[in-house]
């Protein structure tokens, strides 16, 4: 579905960026396997070479622009030229809205919002003969989740800019679309929930279970191949059915 092309995913070195990273190498793509520690981005790229794809770790701080600039930069270096960039980076510290820091909502904001704008940016510039931008969203832009007020807003603010972004780069035969998970297990949800609370979301999800990273990489493998070629601009909820209780 997606051979030869070349991916760069942010986010990559575990939970749901992982599982995008080796989904879209079994589908053909090289994937530059991107994330702010260097040894899980690397351990990644591992995988997917094992499994006898093409991969490159790349360290990067996605809400610095240097920082990104110098991951494209290096994506090109290696592999020519760029096809598809997954927008995955992103952070959910839980903190209450009334002892909530300008510090703890501008670092929530720069890497799972700003970083959008910088690497959509970084990488449309380079994307010559069109491409797929998809950016990892979630439930919580659309239903509010106490103690995450800075990531709720972070995420509303990538649906805005999906479709808005979408329209902008039409013309140069872009798609921008965005991926909103629901409850996934990742080794980040685990810690943040004990079993009591595993249970309660499980029971509000009608399908029963909670989702894994596969599920989230089959819907983002989908929107960054030629199937996908006439959607721009849409937000695909992927989460069970929880949104629709």
């Amino acid at each position: 579905m997606l051979k030869d092309k070349i991916a760069v995913v942010t986010g990559a070195g575990k939970g749901i960026g992982r599982g995008i990273a080796l989904v879209l190498a079994r589908e053909g793509a090289a994937v530059v396997v991107s994330d702010i520690i260097e040894d899980d981005a690397i351990k990644v790229a591992g995988e997917i070479e094992e499994s006898g794809g093409k991969a490159l770790a790349i360290p990067c701080d996605v809400s610095k622009k240097d920082s990104v600039d110098s991951l494209i930069n290096q994506s090109l270096e290696k592999f020519g030229s760029l096809d598809i960039l997954v927008n995955n980076a992103g952070v959910y510290p839980f903190v209450s809205f009334a002892d909530m820091t300008e510090e703890d909502w501008d670092k929530v904001l720069d890497i799972n919002l700003k970083s959008i704008f910088l690497c959509s940016q970084a990488a449309a510039r380079v994307m010559k003969s069109g491409g797929k931008i998809v950016s990892i969203s979630s439930i919580a832009s659309f239903v509010g989740f106490s103690g995450l007020t800075h990531y709720c807003a972070s995420k509303g603010g990538i649906n805005g800019l999906t479709r808005a972004l979408a329209l902008e780069l039409a013309t140069s035969k872009i798609n921008v679309n965005a991926v909103a998970p629901g409850a996934i297990s990742t080794p980040g949800s685990s810690v943040v929930s004990n079993e009591e609370a595993v249970k309660q979301t499980v029971a509000a999800i009608p399908w029963g279970r909670q989702g894994e990273p596969e599920d989230i990489a089959e819907a983002v493998a989908f929107l960054a191949s030629s199937r996908a070629d006439y959607i721009t601009g849409q937000v695909l909820v992927v989460d069970g059915g929880y949104i629709l209780r």
